[in-house]
């Protein structure tokens, strides 16, 4: 949620800011307006008030008057405020000053690559093929048990999505973050707060009927839902935490050839990096969890290319963000692996997440995520660049010492 003072004092550069994320600037003018009229209800409410509590026993008839009045005034704040905190949370988060001006993902700009795409002297397979003629990725039984886009993994694919998360949780232990399990569900309040709305081509929610839960779409939401109403003390901050859990997602819509097999599934498990900090910190946090995200892939050898997001391919809570993505030999081109997002205060104020700085000085806290390694990609990435004439699979070195084998063969 944006700060209603910004939109009092520079209305224009909200309104600039919000287009730029491709949402209507008449936006900003509906919110302004009812701000308005709200603060015009709430002095004749507070004026109504005050002149009740001078009232003399004697003057019944006008304190019934007012009383009345008085009553319908509250109800047409209440009314108001519900409309506006509505509108409000409808507005997007402004983009970063240094954000490049775009409307799509056609015109993110790469910032870097690093690793050169292997050259095989032979054909290679695809994920999908390599895994089923291994026997250990199995969509068939995923579609028969449960639906389309849901799978099984068997053998040596279990051990080895396990092996990944072992080495990324010690991995981000290592660089100060606290590893933890969160539950899989959480209350509407959280993954609206974050932005997980149950509406939306690629974010939509699977609530649970008849009680206020949905399965979450990522760690964030219980990571950021896990502070919601408190005040962190400054000597507290930064708070890092690296979050494991299962994600669902509905992913309505086509998405092309290159979403078949496990690069857009319903559910996956994935490791997330979530970090709560002072506002002038947050730039500095963000490139470190970038810079953790690429040691990462590095220690896997996988080539990559770092991206970072236009405006108009931001996403609704994020004011920066930066996508990495692996080469993936199956498509001969780069797919999106992880993502990191500097979400400022907008989060914050949903959830009600302040700091208190030693001076006394309070303000909305600001919150940055970023996947470290989410289950499903990152195993394909590692099927494809890492397979052989054969068929068989070479396991990256770096996992080796938690698999306890270095090849997958059938």
């Amino acid at each position: 949620m944006l700060d209603i003072k910004l939109i009092r004092d520079q209305v224009d550069i909200v309104k600039n800011g919000v287009a730029a994320k491709g949402y209507k600037p008449e936006l900003v003018d509906e919110v302004k307006t009812l701000d308005e009229n709200r603060r015009k209800i709430l002095i004749q409410v507070e004026a109504l008030r005050g002149k009740r509590n001078n009232f003399t026993k004697d003057q019944v008839e006008e304190a019934k008057k007012l009383k009345t009045d008085l009553k319908t005034l509250e109800e047409d704040l209440e009314k108001i405020s519900l409309e506006l905190d509505q509108k409000l949370s409808v507005l997007p988060n402004l983009p970063s000053a240094d954000t490049p001006a775009g409307k799509s993902e056609a015109e993110n700009v790469e910032i870097r690559k690093w690793g050169i795409p292997r050259q095989f002297d032979f054909t290679p397979k695809d994920h999908l093929r390599l895994g089923t003629d291994l026997q250990i990725l199995d969509f068939d039984s995923g579609s028969k048990v449960t639906g389309s886009q849901f799978y099984y993994l068997y053998d040596e694919a279990t051990l080895l999505e396990l092996a990944l998360t072992q080495f990324t949780l010690n991995f981000l232990k290592k660089e100060g973050f606290i590893p933890v399990i969160t539950p899989d569900m959480a209350k509407s309040r959280y993954y609206l707060g974050t932005g997980y709305a149950p509406k939306g081509d690629e974010a939509q929610t699977y609530t649970i009927e008849g009680q206020d839960l949905g399965l979450i779409a990522t760690a964030e939401v219980t990571l950021a839902g896990k502070h919601a109403d408190e005040t962190i003390p400054e000597s507290q901050l930064p708070i890092k935490y690296v979050g494991y859990s299962h994600c669902f997602r509905q992913e309505a819509g086509a998405y092309g050839k290159y979403s078949k097999g496990l690069y857009r599934v319903h559910q996956f498990s994935k490791t997330e990096m979530f970090i709560y900090c002072l506002p002038e910190d947050s730039d500095k946090y963000h490139q470190e969890i970038l810079a953790l995200e690429e040691k990462i892939f590095q220690a896997l050898n996988l080539p990559y290319r770092v991206l970072q997001m236009c405006s108009g391919d931001l996403g609704a809570m994020a004011a920066k963000k930066y996508d990495i993505e692996v080469w993936m030999p199956g498509r001969n081109d780069y797919g999106e692996v992880t993502s990191t997002s500097n979400c400022t205060d907008y989060q914050a104020r949903n959830l009600n997440i302040r700091y208190k700085k030693t001076s006394g000085e309070t303000g909305y806290i600001h919150m940055l995520n970023g996947t470290a390694v989410v289950m499903s990609r990152v195993p394909l990435a590692i099927l494809e660049n890492y397979q052989n004439a054969d068929g068989s699979i070479t396991i990256p070195e770096v996992l080796r010492p938690y698999i306890g084998f270095d090849r997958i063969a059938k």
